[in-house]
Parts: C-alpha cells; structure tokens; sequence
C-alpha cells in the first residue's frame, strides 16, 4: 500500500493519502482541501472512503470537498462515538479555530473489529477512546493509523470534553502490549516511526502514567 502524508490546516495535521490498486482512502482531511485532492490526482486512483480518526475539526473539515470531488461512491466513515461531533461541528471545535464547517452524516459508524478495504489491503478499526470517545485506530499489516491516541513523542490531549484518562490509558496499554514493535505508527500530528522508537521517546509509554 502507498502512503502518501499531506500536513495541512491550522494546527497541522497529518493527513494520509492510502493507494492500492487504484483505489484511495483519504484519512484525517483537516483541511487545505485543494492540495489533498492534487496528490489525489496525481495518484490516478478512485476515492473510495473518507475516514476520520475522530471527529474535532482539525481532522474532518476538508471531508466536504474530498468526498464532493470523490462522488457518490465514496463512503465517510467515522466510529459511532464520533458521529455527534459531524452533525455538531462546533461539538468539534471548530469555531475555536475560527472555522465554520457544514454538518455532515457519515455513510455507516464504525465500532471495534469493522474492516476498510483499500484496494488488496484490510484496515481494522480498533476503537482507542481516551481524547474522544470514539477514537479509533487504524490497523494494517505491519502499519497503524493513530489519530491523536498515540504520536511517537507524546498523546493527544485528555482535557478537553470527552477526553478521559482511564480510557485513554487502557488504549495505550493495548496499543504498546498487542502491536508489534517494528510497526510503523502514522499519528495525527508530528511525525510517523515505529512503536520500538516511541517506546524510547514517549514519556506517556511504559511509565507509571499507564499503571
């Protein structure tokens, strides 16, 4: 599978541009929706689903514009739990990054053990609640989409409403313990490297904070 990072919008997210066999998941569009859709173009393949990590702004406002240049049928996929913050975006923050964003219905919730094909690959959702209640990570062979649950150097923030320090332990604890340690982690933000390096970078990974 190709994987492509674009960081775009106001804080600098990760989006992820995935390619196999011609078909193309986008995941975390958080904007700059223009640049997104070039690399799209210059891959050549077909749209088939937009997929959010979670739902605050900074990962889902350029959904609109991929999915209206992608078509009818590309799906928008985001976990049950998160579904609220589409139909709400202010639920998602985005009026505290002066964005104004149209509410939007995924095409189906994912819960834990859902599959996303792309292409010849299988993505599986794991549901890793901790900085909302519905975010998920993204597991394929020998790779793991993160979101904002786990980045090489720190976590995502567990302060802001629906974040949970119990909930976001427990998903740490199952990402270091059932992941291998050469997989490579593509986080929300920063840069991607494998669990073996975030284990000896991250404060947050085999410390007391997980006990």
């Amino acid at each position: 599978m190709r994987i492509e990072r674009l960081v775009v919008g106001p804080l600098a997210t990760n989006c992820y541009v995935l390619e196999s066999e011609g078909e193309i998941a986008v995941v975390d569009p958080g904007g700059d929706g223009g640049r997104i859709l070039a690399r799209v173009e210059e891959l050549g393949g077909t749209v088939r689903s937009v997929i959010n990590t979670h739902g605050h702004v900074d990962h889902v406002a350029a959904n609109r514009a991929v999915l209206d240049a992608a078509g009818e049928e590309a799906e928008l996929l985001i976990h049950e739990a998160d579904a609220e913050y589409l139909a709400q975006p202010d639920a998602g923050f985005a009026m505290m990054v002066g964005q104004r964003i149209e509410a939007m219905s995924p095409t189906r919730t994912l819960v834990e053990g859902d599959e996303v094909r792309v292409g010849d690959q299988k993505l599986v959702v794991w549901h890793t609640p901790g900085h909302t209640p519905g975010g998920i990570c993204l597991v394929g062979s020998g790779c793991a989409f993160t979101g904002d649950t786990l980045f090489v150097d720190s976590i995502g923030r567990t302060d802001l409403p629906g974040g949970s320090d119990p909930d976001m332990r427990a998903s740490l604890l199952r990402l270091q313990s059932s992941l291998a340690p050469e997989t490579m982690l593509y986080p929300g933000h920063n840069e991607p490297g494998t669990l073996s390096r975030a284990r000896l970078t991250n404060p947050f990974l085999g410390t007391g904070w997980l006990s």
